[in-house]
């Protein structure tokens, strides 16, 4: 059917206040209108459609039942805590989360193609998380999450967005000051940046990174597990002391200025297993995060998935499921993680139009650091496949530092990488990069910092390795950048003509602005 054309016509515009025009938008076009066909149709101006996402059972502790909510005035109700998720495909699709503090009624989200036009209003789901007192630290508390999965986008569009609930609108002149925007992934390859690093928290130094990280202007960023460290222990069990679900809040409103307009995309480490709220750990997460649901077993470990990005195909990987140091979740996925990494291996390695493809997940694959150094369970089940299909990069977190190795291929160096050099997976290996100096309080070395500007050439380094049997000590070479500060990692991706070398420019960059690090992965383009 014909789509009536955005916006107030011009004569009318012309006699109107901008509250006159939000009301006419809201008259013309009402929610009835609107979804009449099914869809949500964004109109002439942007081109798109956006429908609700299916609904997701609200995630509760098994131990008690939620208490009644107690609704209360919405104007005196602000939304916060907003962050950005990719659905499958970051051309089209795009999840909008936020948090309110007390139980709304009829919450929403306003979608538009300019800040000044935010007639479409489609409903939000909310999942309710409820904490009962007794629970590790945590007082009697109650938690409500709202999602808005946005789908049939255009690629490569900005699109301005509001949310709210019965008593606040978005879309009135006084609250535009809570607009935000989000811009899909292109249709075809062009350049990009990304970032990504580990173990926040909540504190002054995440949110110095915070404030780093939006200069870059990333198109999404990688949380390589821990995130907001509401469980302190970590062991993933509910003897775990410390617990409290109150620093989700904190968390969500320091990422915010971040995550309510680059996607914060995370995979989950042992800080994350909250076994409180389900047998897996992981229902408080699925409360609070709507992330791809294209990975091998939604059921037990839903931080698992894939998504690509222009040329570049991202993958994360839930390492509690292979982790021998921290078992709580060991073997919960009986292997069907594994077998699904490398069907998405096979697939991307083999796609027409993925150049690089980047792991993401939490335990660390090679890392010296003295406190959980490597594990020895992703060494066994993940780095035979990454060397296999040739992965070109790998981050991981859970050791509070910096450090990058040399190129590795069946556990050695295949090629000294210095800072400044170039990776060619297709013949070299496969590079890792620790980047868990996100915000939490820092590890140490046993040998001496080596960064740019201030390199300490260590071809020896004592280590140890994390096994089914305990720690067991070893001596490696890989070690080639140390960087015991706070930091964060920076990839800038490179398309080129098919047969010409495509570039990832890797980054480190610290709490200072200064970088410590650089160094590039190039492959031949498709």
């Amino acid at each position: 059917m014909d789509i009536p054309r955005m916006g107030v016509p011009d004569k009318l515009a012309a006699r109107m206040s901008m509250a006159e025009q939000h009301e006419y938008l809201r008259a013309r076009f009402s929610r009835r209108t609107m979804i009449r066909g099914g869809a949500v149709t964004l109109g002439a101006v942007a081109g798109g459609a956006f429908v609700p996402g299916a609904t997701a059972q609200a995630a509760v502790p098994t131990r008690s039942s939620a208490p009644a909510a107690q609704h209360v005035d919405g104007a005196l109700v602000a939304p916060f805590g907003r962050h950005l998720a990719w659905g499958n495909d970051p051309r089209t699709e795009i999840t909008v989360s936020w948090q309110v503090p007390v139980a709304v009624k009829k919450p929403f989200i306003r979608i538009g193609a300019h800040p000044w036009d935010l007639s479409r209003r489609i409903d939000a789901e909310v999942r309710t998380l409820y904490t009962p007192a007794g629970v590790g630290a945590s007082g009697d508390h109650t938690q409500y999450y709202l999602h808005a999965k946005l789908t049939h986008l255009r690629p490569g569009k900005t699109y301005y967005y509001g949310v709210g609930h019965q008593g606040f609108d978005p879309a009135e002149p006084h609250l535009l000051g809570t607009v935000g925007t989000f811009t899909t992934a292109p249709a075809h390859k062009a350049p990009f940046t990304f970032t990504a690093f580990g173990d926040e928290g909540v504190g002054y130094h995440g949110l110095a990174n915070n404030s780093l990280l939006l200069g870059q202007n990333p198109a999404f960023h990688l949380h390589a597990g821990d995130i907001a460290y509401a469980d302190p222990s970590g062991a993933g069990k509910t003897a775990d002391t410390g617990f409290d679900s109150r620093t989700w809040d904190s968390f969500l409103a320091q990422t915010e200025s971040v995550a309510k307009q680059i996607p914060w995309m995370p995979a989950y480490g042992n800080h994350d297993m909250e076994a409180w709220y389900s047998p897996n750990g992981y229902g408080g997460e699925e409360a609070r995060w709507n992330l791809p649901d294209n990975g091998p077993d939604k059921k037990n470990l839903p931080g698992v998935y894939s998504f690509v990005y222009g040329n570049t195909a991202v993958i994360s990987l839930d390492a509690n499921d292979v982790s021998f140091e921290i078992p709580a979740n060991l073997g919960i996925s009986s292997g069907t993680q594994t077998k699904w990494l490398e069907g998405q291996l096979k697939k991307f390695r083999a796609a027409k139009d993925v150049d690089f493809i980047v792991v993401f997940f939490h335990h660390c694959a090679y890392c010296t650091s003295t406190a959980h150094a490597s594990e020895g369970g992703v060494r066994q089940e993940w780095v035979p496949l990454f060397e296999k299909y040739t992965v070109d990069l790998v981050i991981n977190g859970h050791n509070h530092q910096y450090e990058r190795t040399d190129v590795i291929k069946a556990g050695k160096v295949a090629k000294k990488l210095p800072i400044g050099g170039t990776a060619y997976p297709e013949t070299d290996g496969v590079v890792y990069v620790t980047a868990g100096a996100a915000g939490r309080s820092l590890y140490a070395f046993s040998a001496p910092d080596s960064y740019e500007g201030h390199e300490h050439e260590t071809d020896s380094v004592a280590s140890f390795v994390n096994t089914k049997d305990g720690k067991v000590n070893e001596t490696v070479a890989w070690s080639r950048v140390r960087y015991l500060d706070y930091s964060f990692l920076r990839v800038d991706v490179t398309p080129a003509p098919k047969g010409r070398q495509t570039t990832l420019t890797v980054s480190g960059i610290a709490e200072t602005g200064d970088r410590v690090d650089h160094f590039t992965v190039s492959r031949k383009a498709k």
